[in-house]
């Protein structure tokens, strides 16, 4: 891991990073989260009769429509040509709730981390705002980067 900030000047000053001389490799992130609910809104949100429509369906869409503005919300973030970006959305009964898990994949010079953390969390953003009609109470958490491949400084993978 580095010791410094990459994206910080000797003087404190924001920088965008230089990718120019890196390697373009295969780069794959893979990042999580979870809405937590009620019972009664998960089986709502399941049987697809939710007020506004499909919701698995539509926070899909909106998670890989933002891993492609990704650069466009993080003001440091290099606008990159993605390769692949889903997003599978599974039912929790132990949460009670939904499971978000985002991949996003990229031959370039930069990696995906932040791509994958954003279709995650507008994935999860989407889910409450479809959802809230019915639980307020709903808790997104979890947001994380679980796995990722490739670039000058490895792989990772997260602590389970």
């Amino acid at each position: 891991m580095a010791t410094t900030l990459t994206h910080i000047g000797a003087t404190g000053e924001a920088n965008m990073v230089d990718v120019g001389d890196k390697a373009e490799t295969t780069r794959t992130a893979i990042a999580e989260g979870h809405v937590v609910m009620r019972t009664e809104t998960l089986a709502l949100i399941l049987s697809g009769n939710a007020k506004k429509g499909d919701v698995l369906g539509t926070a899909r869409i909106a998670g890989i429509m933002a891993a492609k503005r990704t650069h466009e919300l993080v003001p440091l973030c290099h606008p990159i040509l993605l390769t692949k970006v889903s997003v599978e959305i599974e039912p929790d009964e132990a949460l009670p709730g939904l499971r978000v898990t985002a991949l996003a994949r990229v031959t370039g010079k930069t990696g995906v981390e932040m791509e994958a953390l954003t279709a995650a969390s507008v994935a999860c953003l989407t889910i409450y705002d479809m959802a809230k009609a019915a639980d307020r109470g709903m808790v997104i958490s979890g947001i994380r980067l679980v796995e990722k491949t490739g670039g000058k400084s490895g792989d990772y993978k997260a602590a389970e």
